[in-house]
């Protein structure tokens, strides 16, 4: 098969966060509200959300997510306890983590550069917001990619088959053409409905599967068996 193109998912696939920066923030936390930080759970940290006025029908410019998270960290502040200079304390967390909290996995970067020397066009496919550029630009591989979808703007999210025609639409290749991977199996299996050859990327290398994968190496290794 002579694929041409290959599609990234961004959180938990090219990249992840950063601890040093989560490390940060949790001292900070625990130095303003005086006790130990506990991390919202997914429940909380959605009525978080709610309480900072998330847009739930999606950002729509990056302007609006910059807006929005300094609200956030204001709500989360006082959901961990801290009382005192709110507006400032979220401010400055704001400017600590916004575009920083970013840290490529070991293999992203050599992978990326073998599928660019290969001649692969490239591109991302991330259930996020408008900022999606740039994080990939401040992480250092947004020159790499042709394309970066993100689902707020598309107005669906992963496994919703339109949020990948759109990406395969942006980079002018078919579905047969294309590779995709991405963290969870979900969304690699609506990849794969599609018509792209997809794989699920679990890390922990636990359980087995014809479609499953612990590196991104893997990705190379599949391309080279063929070529």
């Amino acid at each position: 098969m002579n694929f041409k193109a290959v599609f990234f998912d961004r959180d938990g696939t090219l990249l992840t966060g950063n601890p040093e920066i989560e490390a940060k923030k949790r001292e900070k936390i625990e130095q303003w509200s005086g006790k130990p930080y506990k991390a919202p759970d997914y429940n909380t940290m959605m009525a978080l959300f709610d309480k900072a006025g998330y847009p739930w029908e999606g950002h729509k410019s990056v302007e609006s997510e910059m807006a929005f998270w300094p609200r956030y960290y204001r709500e989360l502040l006082i959901w961990s306890g801290v009382t005192e200079q709110l507006e400032e304390r979220a401010g400055k967390m704001f400017e600590a983590i916004w575009l920083k909290n970013l840290k490529l996995f070991p293999e992203t970067l050599e992978v990326l550069e073998t599928f660019r020397a290969k001649g692969f066009r490239m591109g991302v496919i991330s259930d996020t917001s408008p900022s999606l550029k740039l994080t990939l630009k401040a992480a250092g591989i947004g020159h790499y990619f042709d394309c970066a979808i993100c689902s707020d703007l598309v107005g669906v999210e992963k496994p919703d088959p339109r949020i990948y025609q759109t990406a395969l639409d942006a980079l002018g290749v078919q579905a047969s053409e294309s590779l995709y991977v991405d963290d969870y199996d979900v969304e690699a299996d609506g990849a794969r409905a599609l018509g792209m050859t997809a794989f699920h990327i679990d890390r922990s290398q636990q359980g087995d599967g014809k479609w499953r994968i612990s590196s991104l190496r893997a990705l190379v290794e599949f391309v080279e068996k063929r070529s």
